[in-house]
């Protein structure tokens, strides 16, 4: 249909430039369903004379006689006929989408497009969808792993898993949970190596990077104090993947910088080490939870939301 097509309703011979409402087909079919105007009116609560003059006031709008009437009866002229099919047909289309609306509400399903970074898109976001998926089967996710900032609005994702700080507050944003990163090592590596004791002796160490952009790296400290320090770092590997980051440090590579969520069971479990847990340490912004953002609307999708909701649970049950 065109856009000028819209208030359109064609019977044949002749275009009507002001289309039936639904209200108006839905008392038109309770008519010819009744019989009479006054069975119509004690349907839906109106007396006769009101059924007769909105059945006029449409008659009017389109220009055409749809029924007979007599002192007995009523019956339908032949462009009545046609328009009793196709107003039937419209309302059962309505109550059809209606009822799909409210299935896709008690049961969600479709595709969920989702944009993750990288990093929690490989560590939490791909593992968690089996579990999610064999709750929600009729739901398809369509994911994007990039550490790009994209416009949720204008490339159509319902769900952004970001972390850091939210720059366009016209989005909304969930926390999923809070989160530091955390310096680390294999004991591997750390053995006759010089210790580590402030951020200036990573100068002498082996610093494996996540890669955010080009340029130079930098990590960044914060004391106790709020005193604010930036180390320089340098080292044999830089990647933009957090499990192949997580992999070389557990293979004694060298010092990484990790989310706490990351790496959490594998420094529980003694197979990293945390280095300089006095300072709060980050190569971008010092806020590093975890969030998961989406355009604002009335009422969120209810693929969504069951999404969201899921992730949120898997976050707080990490050890």
């Amino acid at each position: 249909m065109r856009a000028d097509d819209h208030d359109v309703f064609r019977i044949p011979g002749r275009t009507i430039h002001h289309s039936p409402s639904l209200r108006d087909m839905e008392l038109f079919v309770t008519v010819v369903q009744n019989g009479s105007f006054s069975a119509a009116g004690r349907m839906i609560g109106l007396s006769p004379a009101s059924v007769s003059r909105y059945i006029n006031a449409l008659e009017d709008k389109l220009g055409v006689r749809l029924l007979n009437r007599t002192s007995r009866k009523l019956s339908l002229s032949e462009v009545g006929v046609m328009f009793h099919q196709r107003a039937e047909q419209i309302l059962s289309d309505v109550r059809e989408m209606s009822a799909e609306i409210s299935q896709e509400h008690l049961s969600p399903r479709g595709t969920l497009r989702v944009h993750s970074r990288i990093l929690v898109g490989e560590e939490y976001v791909v593992p968690a969808l089996p579990g999610f998926i064999s709750r929600h089967p009729d739901i398809r996710v369509d994911l994007t792993l990039s550490n790009e900032v994209v416009d949720l609005v204008e490339q159509n994702i319902d769900v952004d898993i970001r972390i850091g700080h939210l720059a366009d507050s016209s989005l909304i944003a969930r926390r999923l949970v809070t989160s530091e990163r955390v310096l680390c090592a294999s004991p591997a590596y750390l053995e006759n190596r010089r210790p580590v004791n402030s951020p200036q002796d990573l100068l002498h160490h082996n610093c494996l990077a996540y890669r955010v952009n080009l340029g130079d790296i930098a990590w960044r400290f914060l004391d106790k104090a709020g005193e604010l320090s930036e180390v320089a770092i340098s080292g044999s590997m830089l990647t933009n993947s957090g499990p192949a980051l997580k992999i070389a440090t557990l293979s004694g590579l060298g010092i990484s910088l990790m989310p706490d969520w990351s790496v959490r069971q594998e420094m529980n479990e003694g197979r990293l080490v945390r280095l300089l847990p006095d300072y709060r340490i980050s190569f971008t912004s010092f806020d590093n939870a975890v969030y998961a953002v989406y355009p604002p609307t009335r009422h969120l999708p209810v693929k969504a939301r069951v999404f969201i909701d899921y992730l949120a649970r898997i976050f707080q049950d990490t050890p």
